[in-house]
């Protein structure tokens, strides 16, 4: 079992599925297609059961939040040589505003990487574990990132940082300095669905705006919420001081 505390873990959610992401940057959560669907990464149970971390390379302090009114997390990442942002998301479906949010959810974590001041080296370490770590995958190399194939479930890494792949994981380094950029994919599938691809980083990024839109327009929705709430609750203080 992990040693990191459960409320060291944030909460992504597409509507359909949930990812958990410890404040170092390791998601060691993930089920796929649905909540109940058994887990790609599951270190929390078990170390290993599978993880993907993107984390500094040398000490650093780590502060989080949730964009606003969403739930696309942002972790600072503070070293002493520099500061580096991770925004991640599970991605929601296109025309996602409001009540339509989650519908078509493509099944894709997307991870960006902000370096805001100085310069950090980043280590990324991916060990896909389908069926709560008890498949160890087959990673191979493609145009644009890695594929995965173990049992039912078929895993696309898009990347731009070059990986070493050593069995069914994947290391690899990069070093990021003021304004630079760089987002990192992961999409599902199955056999019976179109198959998961390698995406651009613009499509990357534009996944994560849409995303963060969505909610925020879901969101607006339901803080708008106030006449029976207050009317109910002035009337319950008014007969607790009768």
């Amino acid at each position: 079992m992990s040693n990191t505390p459960i409320a060291e873990h944030a909460l992504l959610s597409d509507c359909h599925s949930a990812a958990l992401v410890t404040r170092s940057g390791s998601v060691d959560w993930l089920t796929w297609p649905r909540f109940d669907s058994p887990s790609c990464f599951a270190r929390l149970l078990d170390e290993d059961a599978g993880h993907w971390s993107v984390t500094p390379a040398v000490p650093f302090q780590a502060a989080r939040r949730y964009l606003d009114r969403s739930l696309v997390l942002q972790t600072t990442f503070s070293t002493a040589e520099g500061t580096v942002r991770l925004t991640d998301a599970l991605a929601v479906g296109a025309d996602n505003t409001g009540h339509r949010l989650g519908r078509g959810a493509p099944h894709l974590l997307v991870r960006r990487l902000e370096c805001t001041a100085g310069e950090v080296e980043m280590l990324i370490d991916y060990a896909p574990r389908p069926e709560y770590g008890l498949i160890r995958p087959i990673l191979s190399p493609t145009d644009g990132g890695l594929t995965s194939r173990g049992g039912a479930e078929w895993l696309v890494l898009s990347t731009p940082v070059p990986l070493t792949v050593a069995g069914p994981r994947a290391t690899g380094r990069i070093t990021l300095r003021t304004g630079d950029t760089v987002l990192l994919g992961l999409h599902r599938s199955t056999l019976e669905e179109t198959p998961a691809r390698v995406w651009s980083q613009r499509e990357l990024a534009d996944q994560i705006d849409a995303t963060a839109a969505a909610w925020q327009s879901w969101s607006g929705l339901h803080q708008q919420y106030r006449a029976r709430g207050r009317t109910w609750c002035t009337t319950a203080a008014a007969s607790c001081t009768a």
